[in-house]
This record gives C-alpha cells, sequence and structure tokens, in this order.
C-alpha cells in the first residue's frame, strides 16, 4: 500500500451554509502526531462567531422549513447524507489517520458505522409515532415528539468523525438544528459535515460547525441562551463545567465521560478468543478510547499462562506510521498527551508494578509521539495505575481468587462506563453482568454496539443515555395534548 499523503490543509468555520474565517482571522495548528508537521491551519472561533452559529442555527430552527417538513422528507436527506459518507470514506479516513495518528485501515473501516449512524437514526425516527390514552368517552389524550431546538454537540478528539454522526443523526433526525464543535486536536474530517450536508439538501443553518479552544468555544457554546441542549463526549473535569455553564437556562444535557472498564478473565475463559479481543480493548486506537479495557482482572489460578499469551500477543502487534498496510498501533494523539501518559511509567515505578512489557518508545520509531504497547502487573487495585483513566497503551493485569473479590476489584472505581467478562458458564456470566456497576458488560465480546440499545455510563461516567429511543427521548420534547370528546 502506497503512503497516502495529507497536503496542508486550511480549515474555515461553517455557519449557515458558508465556510468562513474567524471573525479576528485567528487560526491555530494542527500536527500530525506520527510526523510532528504542521498538516492544517484552522480558523479559531471567537464569542462573536459563536454567537453568529447559534443564531443560524435558532433561525434555521424557528424560521426555516428543516423542523416543519415531513419526516420523510428530513430523513430522506439524511439518508442521502450517509450516502456521500460513504462516497467518500477514502478521503474522511485519510484525514483521521493523520490528524488522530490511528491506523488508516482503521479509520477506514469506522467509516461506514459513522454512514450508519446517520442512516439508522433517519430510519428509526422515520418509524415513531405517539402514544394514545383515552378516558373512558370523554377525553382523549395523545402524544407528540417535538425537537428541543439548538443543540450543541461537543465531540472529542479520538474518534472525531464516527462520534460526531452518532449524535448528529439523532438531533437532526427529530428536527433540531446543530453547532458542532470538534476537538480542536483533531477538527480535519468534522469540518467536511457542513460540505455533506450542503451537497444532501439539508438546509442552511441547520449545520454549523466552529472550531477552537474549550475555554473560548465551549465555554461561549454551553452559556449561550440560545443553545436549547448540549451533548457532549469528553472528560469528567469538562462536564463538571459544562453542566454548571448551561445551569442558567436549565439546559438538557447527555454526557459520556471516561472509563476505566474491568475486563474480567475467568479460569474457564476460551483464551484463544478472550487474549486476542483483550489485546484489542487494551490498544485499539493506541488504547485511546473511553472503553478501553484498561484493568485487566485474571484468576490466579490461570495467570501465568495468560500474561504470556498476553505478552506475546501485545509484542506483535506493528506500532508505526498510521499510512503503513498493516500497522495495528500508531502514535498517541499529541505531545501534550504523550507527556501524560508516559508520566504513569513513573507512577507505575513508585507503585511497586512489575512491567511485563513495553514501557519505552520504539527503537525504530524516533519522530511522533509513539510509546510501544505496555503491560504491568499489579497486585494493589487501589493504586493510581489502577484507578486512573491514563487514555493510552498501558494496561493493568490485576490478579484475583474469588467471584467475590473479582467484583469488589471491578467496582471500587469513579467510573462505569463499561465492563468485559469472559466464562463459560452462564450463570456466572450473568451474576457479573448485573453485579458490575456500569452502564454496559461485554460477555465473552468487546466492543460491539447495537445503536437500538442505550449507551451511557454510571457514576463519573456520564448523566444519561443515547442510542435508540433513548435519543429520542434526549431530542425531542414530549407533549401530551388532552382533547375533550363531549
Amino acid at each position: 500500500m502506497t503512503k497516502l499523503k495529507t497536503e496542508l490543509k486550511q480549515v474555515e468555520l461553517y455557519i449557515n451554509g458558508e465556510y468562513v474565517q474567524s471573525s479576528n482571522q485567528a487560526i491555530f495548528e494542527v500536527k500530525n502526531p506520527a510526523t510532528q508537521e504542521v498538516i492544517a491551519y484552522v480558523s479559531q472561533a471567537s464569542e462573536e462567531d459563536v454567537d453568529k452559529a447559534c443564531q443560524a442555527a435558532r433561525e434555521a430552527f424557528e424560521n426555516g422549513p428543516w423542523r416543519t417538513m415531513t419526516v420523510a422528507d428530513r430523513c430522506n436527506k439524511l439518508r442521502r447524507m450517509a450516502e456521500i459518507i460513504l462516497e467518500r470514506k477514502e478521503e474522511i479516513a485519510r484525514l483521521d489517520a493523520a490528524d488522530v495518528g490511528k491506523p488508516y485501515e482503521m479509520a477506514l473501516g469506522m467509516i461506514p458505522r459513522a454512514a450508519k449512524n446517520i442512516s439508522f437514526f433517519a430510519d428509526f425516527f422515520e418509524q415513531q409515532g405517539g402514544e394514545a390514552y383515552p378516558m373512558e368517552d370523554e377525553y382523549l389524550n395523545y402524544t407528540r415528539y417535538e425537537p428541543v431546538g439548538v443543540a450543541s454537540l461537543i465531540t472529542p478528539w479520538n474518534v472525531p468523525f464516527m462520534l460526531t454522526t452518532w449524535k448528529l443523526g439523532p438531533c437532526l433526525a427529530a428536527g433540531n438544528t446543530a453547532v458542532i464543535k470538534p476537538a480542536e486536536m483533531t477538527p480535519l474530517s468534522v469540518s467536511l459535515l457542513g460540505e455533506i450536508a450542503k451537497e444532501a439538501g439539508i438546509p442552511d443553518g441547520v449545520v454549523n460547525v466552529v472550531h477552537g479552544l474549550g475555554g473560548v468555544v465551549g465555554t461561549a457554546l454551553t452559556k449561550h441562551p440560545e443553545v436549547d441542549l448540549v451533548s457532549f463526549t469528553g472528560s469528567t473535569a469538562t462536564a463538571k463545567r459544562i453542566m454548571e455553564n448551561g445551569s442558567a437556562s436549565l439546559k438538557k444535557v447527555s454526557f459520556e465521560l471516561g472509563g476505566k472498564a474491568a475486563n474480567i478473565v475467568f479460569e474457564d475463559a476460551n483464551l484463544e478468543k478472550a487474549v486476542p479481543e483483550s489485546i484489542r480493548a487494551a490498544f485499539m486506537n493506541s488504547g485511546q478510547v473511553c472503553l478501553a479495557g484498561s484493568r485487566i482482572l485474571v484468576q490466579r489460578s490461570i495467570l501465568d499462562e495468560f500474561i504470556e499469551k498476553f505478552k506475546n500477543a501485545a509484542m506483535a502487534l506493528k506500532v508505526g506510521d498510521p499510512q503503513e498496510e498493516g500497522t495495528k498501533m500508531g502514535p498517541v494523539v499529541s505531545e501534550a498527551h504523550y507527556k501524560k501518559v508516559t508520566s504513569y511509567l513513573e507512577i507505575a515505578k513508585e507503585e511497586n508494578a512489575t512491567l511485563i512489557c513495553g514501557g519505552k518508545r520504539p527503537e525504530h520509531l524516533q519522530t511522533g509521539f509513539y510509546l510501544e504497547p505496555t503491560v504491568y502487573l499489579q497486585e494493589d487495585h487501589t493504586t493510581r495505575l489502577c484507578q486512573e483513566e491514563i487514555f493510552g497503551p498501558v494496561v493493568t493485569i490485576i490478579p484475583f481468587d474469588t467471584e467475590e473479590e473479582a467484583l469488589r476489584i471491578a467496582n471500587d472505581t469513579d467510573y462505569g462506563l463499561n465492563g468485559v467478562v469472559w466464562t463459560e458458564n452462564l450463570q456466572r456470566a450473568h451474576r457479573i453482568s448485573h453485579n458490575v456497576r456500569a452502564g454496559t458488560i461485554w460477555v465473552n465480546c468487546w466492543f460491539v454496539r447495537d445503536l437500538r440499545a442505550p449507551f451511557g455510563g454510571f457514576k463519573k461516567s456520564g448523566v444519561g443515555r443515547e442510542g435508540g429511543q433513548h435519543s429520542l427521548e434526549f431530542f425531542t420534547e414530549a407533549k401530551n395534548i388532552c382533547i375533550a370528546l363531549k
């Protein structure tokens, strides 16, 4: 496979159907984490630009055709949007590979899911109806699901395009308008959504994209009086600030936040399946996944066997240029994040964790923010290494003896986004799944998502749920109408 080059891009804001420069002409640089070269100059929105985007979205919602057109017409435009995404899949994947540092093959594989996020919710919302509640023969109550208004969609840097469409699909299908704020580190692929929406026939002002730092753009967007609801994926600390910013106007919020998932491997697990899937859960996207199985709980009777198999599989991963064929793991996203991730290598030493493999830069990669797949053994699950979200290719194996101990360790964390269970015992699978405090539990699999199912976290991993009916409830207001029949 020939290396794919990304030309230096000039990325502008997308407001009311047009790409425009920021009002103060400010820009920021985006670097390729594999080469550390500048690959884009991006217009940095001011508060004035955020206001223009919010006003455009409000005007499109109140006076444009999007909210009032038939659901069928609206959803047909969304299906066309999904088709265009697939038509441009190589371009989008190339941008994500250069921007995030993820392997091109992985980025390309995520584009069909991004398109499905749009087409699924088009189909789902078109099939929805209200309910009727007769009261004897005197009154008839019926319900309508109406759009909320202007939505702020704030998306993370690790899977920028796919996670943006996950929010945008139900938002638009419900009849809302949107102002999207991509993460400043990885804005390139999301910037295409403006022109994709326009080509699909979506009216001006319905989709707007503003770029910039969270402290300026994110704050202005979440405080703006024209914004009715906020859907955010990112850190717990940022979610707290968003909730504070939106409290004055009582904005609806949905937060999908951090994780520190327990990946529990019992002695009866099928290791031929559990090991490669645990490798994927640990190191996909260089471990920069909120759903990563970064705490691997292994029953002590199979500990040595699991460690040997897992170590060999981790060391066999090809780490390198995201654009090269066969690369399984690229760099982490930025220099600042690299420093944060590698700081845990020193923390591991201080906490007397045993290094199994990794723990350094690959010798053949002297440029870019690379770290080998790194695995530690740690008996004490209360250490920082086992408790804090590292969000990089660093995982910890924690031994346990009994089912009760596994549950205690799994739940002894501030997070509760997801968990994984490996066992051939059906009763145990149910017991563990019922008692792990997390929003999603996978049994003998990982990262299988049905868009109809609820997605979100317990504890500090989130507020609310999205997916299927839950997305309908978040992106709409349920109205009851009562008619006297006599």
